[in-house]
């Protein structure tokens, strides 16, 4: 059913960003508290032979965090990633990665040197071969065991500091999964049930935009590197007005079975995924994090949500309203924050007011709500490959206003932010280490656009652009059959011809003259004249 679901096995195994890299979750690095893996391109620490970036101290600035944490060293979170390591590769120039392997963010080549930029479209106006390409990606990498990543089944004190390593293997979808899980689950401060749930190193707070924003580019290049697809795009998923989940259907993210509503599809490759990491009660009460077993079927009832906490999936005027704050975040900066952009965004704003600590869910969390399953958990909502495509959107609507506003450096919080969201904290959990300020900037910066915000000529070119892949599709079918009609013609006409010739008549007698053959009787004529219009009483509707 799905003809590129093989796509890429023969390089199931390939090189990725984020935590932990293979070479740094044994015993000798952890009790070392170094990440320097080798390059293969010329055998040396992070590159350095080659002048690719070299291994150096982590530097953490220690500007003070909002009340809402009130511990310091429970978890290994914080002051990311020192708990674990302090000595990182620091890649130079447009090189990237845990061992500077890879390329900045907008740049390709074996030297990083080639600036493009990409372009993520609207999911609806992928071509058939794109979808069908989209899904196979996703489900590639939900099959494909990632060579250079594990995750941490344990925290550092249940490593017995690092003596003992607690880490599994997870494929290269589901890497992605544990990493939101990591970033938002609740500190463990020792024994059953002894949590603090009121924190989140990428929710709830001003880090939620730029940290979503590197966790799909990370997730877009991993994709590249899987399938060796570098003009892949992730897609986007306007929801503006959408009475329903219309993305919902077999050929895209899966429709629902008919046997089971909280089910998907049979039809769909996706009704036969396994989540992770989607328990998150149960890690609290027994003081543990997330093993990296399955825990059964994806689930999705969109639509069939508590109505108190969704009335309706977000409207163009509730965008509308969001772009137009001007404060990107404001007093505590937490979902309390009234008139500020991102708590707006994020949900926990009224998109009609921009009061903060709304009742109801409005915008990125109406969504969440609004699916009624897997997505409906902080933790393990990244299960479900429709939270993509609907933070591809939300990221959309941050660009938006990053170019309508235009916004100082300064309007990013330097400090008294949640922990985790001040803007020169490392983003949990990612190596290579990227802080949230270096986000606050436009995705031109970084190589990529959206469709959408494209000047109107190239809009044009995107909009048609699916049906230009249908037609090369089928052109060689259209040329074969164009070739093969005029073959009958020019036959047929040389029979009448021969028939003329040998008998020196027509065979038709009331035919006098060849047009007349295929003349059609003209039942309206096509050149008024004005007499004929005077005499016209006919009436034009315009409609829209």
């Amino acid at each position: 059913m799905w003809p590129l679901v093989m796509i890429g096995f023969t390089a199931c195994f390939v090189a990725g960003r984020a935590q932990f890299p293979r070479p740094c979750a044994t015993r000798e690095a952890l009790r070392t508290r170094q990440c320097c893996p080798l390059w293969e391109g010329d055998g040396s620490a992070c590159g350095a032979r080659s002048g690719r970036g070299f291994c150096q101290d982590v530097e953490v600035r220690d500007q003070p965090d909002g009340p809402q944490y009130p511990f310091t060293g429970m978890d290994d979170r914080e002051k990311w990633p020192l708990v674990f390591y302090n000595r990182t590769c620091q890649c130079a120039g447009n090189f990237m990665g845990f061992n500077c392997a890879d390329c900045k963010f907008g740049y390709f080549g074996v030297n990083c040197n080639e600036r493009r930029e990409s372009v993520r479209r609207n999911i609806f106006h992928l071509s058939r071969a794109e979808r069908i390409k989209l899904v196979s990606y996703l489900n590639l990498a939900k099959q494909t065991v990632s060579r250079d990543y594990v995750v941490a089944t344990g925290t550092y004190r249940q490593m017995e500091n690092g003596t003992k390593p607690m880490f599994a293997n997870a494929s290269v979808y589901d890497v992605f999964v544990w990493i939101h899980y990591y970033v938002s689950r609740a500190a463990l401060l020792g024994g059953p049930g002894n949590v603090w749930t009121d924190v989140d190193f990428a929710h709830w707070a001003p880090a939620f935009l730029p940290w979503h924003r590197v966790y799909l580019l990370h997730w877009e290049h991993e994709i590249r590197k899987l399938t060796g697809d570098t003009a892949f795009s992730v897609p986007y998923w306007d929801w503006r007005d959408a009475r329903g989940c219309d993305v919902c259907t077999d050929d895209l993210m899966g429709g629902r079975n008919p046997q089971d509503p909280n089910l998907l599809s049979p039809g769909s490759v996706f009704s036969s995924w396994k989540v992770m990491c989607s328990r998150a009660e149960e890690y609290n009460d027994r003081g543990v994090l997330c093993d990296a077993e399955e825990e059964g079927p994806l689930r999705r009832n969109p639509g069939n949500h508590n109505r108190n906490m969704v009335e309706r999936l977000p409207t163009s005027a509730d965008v509308e309203f969001t772009l137009s704050l001007a404060s990107y975040d404001t007093g505590a900066m937490d979902r309390s924050a009234n008139m500020s952009f991102r708590n707006t965004l994020e949900g926990f704003g009224d998109p009609q007011t921009g009061l903060g600590n709304s009742t109801r869910m409005g915008m990125h969390a109406a969504l969440h709500v609004f699916m009624n399953g897997s997505m409906t958990s902080v933790q393990g909502s990244a299960n479900d490959p429709i939270f993509l495509i609907h933070h591809t959107f939300v990221d959309s609507i941050y660009e938006q206003w990053l170019r309508r506003h235009r916004p100082s450096p300064s309007q990013y919080p330097e400090s008294d932010a949640p922990i985790g969201h001040n803007s020169q904290y490392h983003m949990v959990p990612f190596l290579p280490l990227h802080r949230n300020r270096d986000f606050f900037i436009s995705s031109k910066d970084l190589g990529y656009e959206y469709a959408y915000m494209l000047d109107a000529n190239q809009r044009l070119a995107e909009s048609i652009h699916p049906y230009l892949e249908e037609l090369q599709g089928v052109w060689p079918f259209l040329l074969l059959s164009a070739l093969l009609g005029g073959a009958v013609t020019v036959a047929a006409a040389a029979a009448l011809l021969s028939v003329k010739r040998r008998y020196k008549v027509w065979p038709w007698p009331h035919v006098r003259k060849w047009k007349d053959l295929f003349a059609l009787p003209e039942r309206q004529p096509l050149i008024w004249s004005e007499r004929d219009e005077a005499n016209s009483h006919s009436n034009y509707q315009t409609t829209i």
